[in-house]
């Protein structure tokens, strides 16, 4: 029978059901054709992006040369612009704020067809100390608001350039979702004096259904109350809510679990497109003990259509138990390094 979940953060309802679902290889999408020819991210073209705002390279090295391993340029067609202050407006009874903010591109690796389920795990900590270190020079800004930082792999997830990267954009506002995030995970601490995802973490521990692997310091599951198939959360173990205080033995442990995480769905699924958001507290909010920072990996393997628009529902036909059973090997501790 199929049954409503609902989400103990946001309190979003959900309908699983498990009657349509079908084997893991029915949720293998068929991807458009690799790109051929020309990719302005490789080593040797740095001159086709614009100027880098930051890179990892020998010390000594030279901005924009190609003996990097690692590079944050802004992005060439960005969604905000950031040379001009804050300016909000009304016309009669609508709102504007001017687009003011950063849009920022992550170019990942020197290896053009390199899955970060692939890469080793010291390349991974370096993309994790990345998005780090934009993330607290985005904090010196104090037009901004909110930093997300999110990544759409392969085409049908959005992403325009195969070569791995990821992105930032920070902006004078906080996002709809994440705000309600935030106050669902208050009125869960004014109610009960806990925090939501700390509470979260003990039920998966204590359940052991969905918990895709797992870590000292942190744990990846497939949310009770998952929108989509597949679709997987990870979480630091330690009550934290603000990703840029990350410290460097948990930079080592994230890199691990994603790693471990997206190899998982890339050997199940085939390489499936998705997306994922990394969901932090507001820069101006600071540590806070009722939200905690998190990602959130959302493979592309369904389409919404007219019930999902019309009602907010989502209908996942494959549960996050049955989903967690097709992440072979069965649950499993991913070792901290460090």
């Amino acid at each position: 029978m199929p049954e409503f979940r609902k989400d103990p953060v946001t309190g979003r309802w959900v309908i699983i059901a498990s009657e349509r679902a079908k084997r893991p290889a029915a949720f293998v999408v068929d991807k458009a054709p690799r790109q051929e020819g020309f990719c302005p991210f490789c080593p040797g073209n740095e001159r086709h992006t614009p100027d880098e705002v930051m890179a990892y390279r020998p010390a000594g090295s030279a901005p924009n040369r190609p003996d990097w391993w690692l590079r944050v340029v802004p992005n060439k067609y960005p969604a905000l612009v950031a040379n001009e202050p804050v300016k909000r407006a009304g016309n009669g009874m609508y709102d504007m704020i001017n687009g003011m903010g950063v849009h920022e591109v992550f170019i990942e690796t020197r290896e053009h067809n390199k899955h970060i389920g692939q890469m080793d795990v010291k390349q991974v900590e370096e993309i994790v100390w990345a998005y780090r270190d934009r993330s607290i020079e985005m904090a010196k800004d104090q037009r901004l608001e909110y930093v997300m930082i999110f990544k759409n792999h392969l085409r049908e997830a959005g992403a325009s350039l195969e070569h791995p990267h990821s992105q930032l954009i920070a902006m004078p506002i906080v996002p709809k979702r994440v705000q309600e995030e935030l106050e669902g995970a208050q009125r869960y601490f004014d109610y009960k004096e806990r925090c939501v995802y700390c509470d979260i973490i003990k039920q998966e521990q204590s359940d052991r259904e969905r918990i895709v692997c797992e870590s000292d310091l942190f744990i990846s599951i497939l949310p009770f109350a998952s929108r989509f198939p597949f679709e997987c959360w990870i979480l630091p173990t330690k009550h934290t809510s603000s990703f840029h205080d990350i410290q460097k033995n948990e930079v080592t442990a994230f890199a691990a679990i994603l790693r471990e995480t997206l190899d998982r769905l890339r050997v199940t699924l085939e390489d499936p497109p998705y997306n994922w958001m990394l969901h932090t507290s507001p820069l101006r909010q600071g540590e806070n003990v009722y939200y905690h920072w998190h990602m959130e990996i959302i493979p592309k393997l369904t389409r919404q259509a007219g019930f999902e628009w019309g009602t907010g529902f989502y209908i996942n036909p494959f549960s996050p138990e049955e989903a967690c059973h097709a992440l072979l090997p069965a649950t499993a501790v991913v070792h901290d390094v460090g």
